[in-house]
């Protein structure tokens, strides 16, 4: 019964990792619903904000913001990369790394070079491991970040925008659909895009109180802030949506496998039952 004890052994090795594997499941499941009630809080804001900023940059404001104003020429393009601290949740990174190195890949098909400014230990990781042009890192954002340290440690970014070294920023985060599907996305951060609101048929003309000049600074500094932000901790909740599920495969595989080799182990136990009957039985006829 030497297989019948290793047996038993994987059987027991299989069951801790089943007793981890639900307990992470069940942790994550928690942490999902308060870092979704923080998303879902913050949408609202953020979307409206963008809306009002759509609508400055497709009207004729008596002020223009540099981040309004669309290059000739993009000869540099400069990505925020947001990911996880952590890993264990399926392959949310990895298909946001594919659909970011996809894109890089179609800009410099057109000479145009990328920088990057990474969020998130795993982002880190990766591209020390691939390589590009990191400007910024941002290791351990938690799962409450808080705005300050991530606007301040990609001011590299902003600041080489308004210098034109860059000409175009690009968010790449993955994006909340349902507990069930997170998906990667890169989308335009700067230069501001006008309005995509299919109502708008006309310019927009506004009236300011107090200066455009002073207005616009505000909005467009929390708009940068807010989807930033936004999307950040729409990162954290896909993270542990993402980890919610991946647990519950594991749990799921390991109660499969301890099935298995509780099957193996019984017929291996019968066999050797079978085997010393049947010495028994051979014993006694000879004698």
């Amino acid at each position: 019964m030497a297989a019948g004890r290793e047996i038993k052994k994987k059987i027991g090795s299989i069951q801790n990792t089943k007793k981890v594997t639900s307990a992470m499941q069940m942790v994550a499941a928690s942490k999902m619903r308060r870092t979704q009630q923080r998303m879902h809080a913050a949408r609202p804001y953020a979307h409206r904000l963008r809306q009002i900023i759509g609508h400055l940059a497709s009207a004729r404001p008596e002020y223009t913001h540099q981040y309004m104003t669309d290059p000739e020429e993009v000869k540099r393009i400069s990505y925020i990369v947001i990911s996880t601290d952590k890993g264990q949740c399926g392959g949310l990174n990895a298909n946001l790394f594919r659909a970011l190195l996809k894109d890089i890949n179609l800009w410099q098909q057109q000479s145009v070079q990328a920088d990057l400014a990474i969020l998130g230990n795993k982002a880190i990781t990766f591209f020390r491991s691939v390589g590009g042009n990191v400007k910024a890192a941002i290791p351990d954002i938690g799962e409450l970040p808080e705005i300050e340290p991530l606007i301040g440690g990609l001011k590299i970014v902003f600041d080489e925008f308004v210098d034109n070294t860059v000409q175009r920023v690009n968010l790449v985060s993955n994006t909340f659909v349902n507990s069930m599907t997170q998906r990667p996305h890169v989308r335009q951060l700067l230069p501001l895009s006008k309005s995509d609101d299919l109502q708008t048929t006309h310019s927009w003309d506004y009236i300011y109180e107090p200066e455009a000049s002073v207005l616009i600074e505000g909005l467009v500094q929390r708009y940068i802030e807010s989807q930033v932000y936004q999307a950040v901790i729409e990162n954290v909740a896909c993270e542990q949506s993402a980890r919610m599920i991946a647990m519950k495969n594991a749990t799921d595989n390991a109660a499969a496998m301890i099935d298995d080799l509780n099957l193996l182990y019984n017929n291996v136990r019968q066999a050797s039952i079978t085997q010393e009957i049947a010495e028994i039985v051979g014993g006694a006829a000879a004698i």
